[in-house]
């Protein structure tokens, strides 16, 4: 099992290119509050209904101080197609390495339909503007998440 992040860790620095190959560092945020979601894989139904959801809801998230960024080991060019293919406004980063995944405990072994594998665990951590996890979310479900999420937020 992935070493996993809580309330008060530093969220672990990087900077990985996005759907176009330009560089994104989440140190460009300080001073931001952040939702980072990782996700196993785009063009997925679940990754698909998750990323729109982060999508639809993005105008709420916005007014309350938040920017959003997805991140999975696709390449550029999958995330590029993903991005277009349902408008996504958002960064979408690639970790083909998942040492930030890792880094983030949202790689490692779960369980997938009772087996045993190791991949993506679907994940959300919410990031202070100061650097810091507020919260971290671990094995969500894609469906309804970013509803209980804006719930558990204090945003409607």
């Amino acid at each position: 099992m992935a070493d996993r992040l809580a309330a008060g860790d530093p969220a672990p620095e990087f900077t990985l290119p996005d759907a176009d190959g330009a560089p994104v560092s989440l140190s460009s945020y300080r001073g931001k509050r952040v939702l980072l979601f990782a996700y196993p894989a785009a063009m997925t139904p679940g990754c698909t209904k998750e990323a729109c959801d982060f999508r639809d809801a993005g105008a709420v998230l916005a007014d309350a101080g938040y920017a959003v960024l997805g991140i999975s080991p696709d390449a550029p060019a999958k995330l590029a197609k993903f991005r277009d293919a349902y408008s996504l406004p958002y960064p979408l980063v690639a970790d083909t390495d998942k040492q930030v995944l890792t880094a983030y405990g949202a790689y490692g072994q779960k369980s997938l339909y009772g087996k045993l594998v190791t991949g993506v665990i679907r994940s959300t951590f919410v990031i202070g503007a100061d650097g810091l996890i507020e919260q971290a979310f671990y094995n969500i479900k894609a469906t309804g998440h970013v509803d209980k999420l804006r719930r558990d937020l204090g945003l409607r």
